[in-house]
């Protein structure tokens, strides 16, 4: 049965290669667009309000750019640590390793001869269609498969970040090994636009979901990334993080301006089937607003607490899940040339910069550039 699909998907693949070197050349909007690796590299934790970058559909990409990051995180960890080398003028200093071994890693994928965008898809399209293996790729299919990938590099990040902080290298991260930066230390709650709660030590012990009083490779990926932790300790933190920050009152609690004016918002886009955070935001949403919190409000004293938020904590904190869906939804919609709700092999192939284009380089053509539903 393996031989027989394998067969089959290599016919189709030989079908659909032959049909495209005989059709008529493409329009000019289908003409090669010069293809850019993203820059997601930061040095500061991965807070829940910051924009979330699209994750690459290809594997093969998503090495590249890891191995790329992992250079610049190494020269910022140095530059950190070591302050002293970053200005050494001393000749020795010249010797250093070039931290940008990978710059060049754009002219791979710009060179057909070593990067075929057609030959790439053909390869990844059985690995993508699998639940079931019939010739389409759902949503379904293509949501999962931009999970693993994120996934996969969520994972390697957390595993990164955890090789700085296990300090004697036992597998774990105890809080004290767990060293904030200077900058956090010694900053006051709203310095530098960053939520100090994430580093406090309230959020380590959530993610202890052993209680053990350290945090091992899945409880640190958790601490790191706690939209996509099923610990409930976690979530709860992350709901008393949310009554902290949207509390302008000071009262522990949330009443229904600052639900209104705040939560309300996040959790509207979440629910819209087309996300756009530009869209207009007044008095005529306080109907729907009042109704879900009178929804959340079990006890009916006003106000929200942060237990009554965590319903909805999924939507604030929206998980990888939410934006692998995003992100297939659009691909569907762009490239789903008969508006069936799937793609064959021929519409990705016809289309193959759609699978591409979070590594577009925006500058070179509007049309190829990011797209708002990527933002």
């Amino acid at each position: 049965m393996a031989r027989a699909s394998v067969f089959i998907y290599i016919t189709i693949a030989l079908l659909v290669l032959l049909l495209i070197s005989q059709s008529p050349k493409k329009p000019a909007n289908h003409r090669h667009r010069r293809l850019k690796l993203r820059s997601n590299f930061t040095f500061a934790p991965p807070l829940h309000h910051s924009h979330h970058n699209p994750i690459a559909f290809d594997p093969l990409v998503a090495d590249i750019e890891r191995r790329r990051e992992d250079r610049k995180w190494e020269k910022e960890h140095l530059d950190r640590a070591h302050s002293e080398l970053a200005h050494d003028s001393a000749p020795a200093a010249e010797s250093q390793p070039e931290w940008e071994d990978f710059m060049d890693a754009e002219d791979y994928l710009n060179d057909e001869e070593r990067f075929n965008v057609t030959n790439r898809l053909v390869l990844l399209f059985p690995k993508v269609d699998v639940d079931p293996a019939d010739g389409f790729v759902s949503e379904d299919e293509l949501t999962h498969w931009n999970l693993k990938q994120a996934q996969r590099e969520v994972l390697h990040r957390t595993q990164r970040d955890m090789d700085l902080h296990d300090k004697n290298r036992d597998g774990f991260v105890s809080f004290q090994e767990y060293q904030p930066p200077s900058w956090v230390q010694n900053a006051d709650n709203n310095s530098f636009g960053y939520d100090m709660g994430w580093w406090k030590e309230e959020h380590f012990n959530a993610s202890d979901a052993d209680g053990d009083g350290l945090l091992n490779l899945t409880e640190f990926n958790d601490f790191l990334h706690p939209a996509d932790s099923k610990n409930p300790k976690l979530l709860q933190w992350l709901c008393k993080e949310e009554v902290r920050e949207r509390d302008t009152d000071k009262d522990e609690k949330i009443n229904f301006k600052e639900f209104f004016h705040g939560l309300f918002d996040l959790v509207r886009n979440y629910d819209e089937e087309s996300h756009n955070s530009s869209h207009q935001f007044d008095d005529s949403m306080e109907t729907p607003a009042k109704t879900l919190f009178a929804q959340l409000d079990k006890d009916g004293d006003g106000y929200l607490s942060d237990v009554e938020l965590l319903p909805i904590i999924g939507k604030i904190h929206p998980s990888e899940h939410y934006y692998a869906k995003q992100q297939a939804d659009y691909i569907i919609s762009q490239a789903d040339t008969d508006k069936d709700g799937r793609l064959t092999l021929t519409e990705m192939i016809e289309n193959p910069y759609v699978f591409y284009s979070a590594i577009f380089n925006d500058d070179d053509d509007e049309d190829y550039g990011f797209h708002d539903e990527f933002r």
